[in-house]
Formats: C-alpha cells, structure tokens, sequence
C-alpha cells in the first residue's frame, strides 16, 4: 500500500545517508522502522489476554462443556 507521509527536510537528509550506507532504499528504511515500532508498542493481543481468565471461579473446562450443551 501507498501512502503520503510529510516527513521534516532534516529526517530526510539523515533517511539518505543510512540508505547510502547501509545500500538500501529509503523506502525499505521507513518500513523497517514502522515494523520495528510496531513490534514494540504496538498490542499484542496474546499478552493482552495472558490471565484473563483468573479472576473466574470456574473451570475453564466446566465452562466450555456448558456453553457447547447449549447447542
């Protein structure tokens, strides 16, 4: 996907000497850098569930057999 970003003249100028140093384009730069800040502050909805279940009083098991006997 495209988009348009306003990027400063400065960040640009620095964008261009990595690129020509590490020989890669810009564009692979910025994806990297949105991957890597994703990875890191981004959800993880894994983590966000970890324990969601402990302040239940039922098991787990219990309550799966109950809601499929429903169907």
């Amino acid at each position: 996907m495209r988009i348009l970003v306003d990027i400063p003249e400065n960040d640009i100028e620095m964008l261009n000497e990595l690129s020509a140093a590490r020989r890669v384009s810009r564009s692979e730069l910025v994806r990297s850098a949105i991957t890597l800040y994703l990875r890191t502050n981004g959800s993880d909805l894994t983590d966000a569930a970890f324990g969601l279940w402990a302040a239940r009083n039922e098991d787990g098991l219990v309550y799966q057999k109950r809601m499929r006997s429903e169907w």
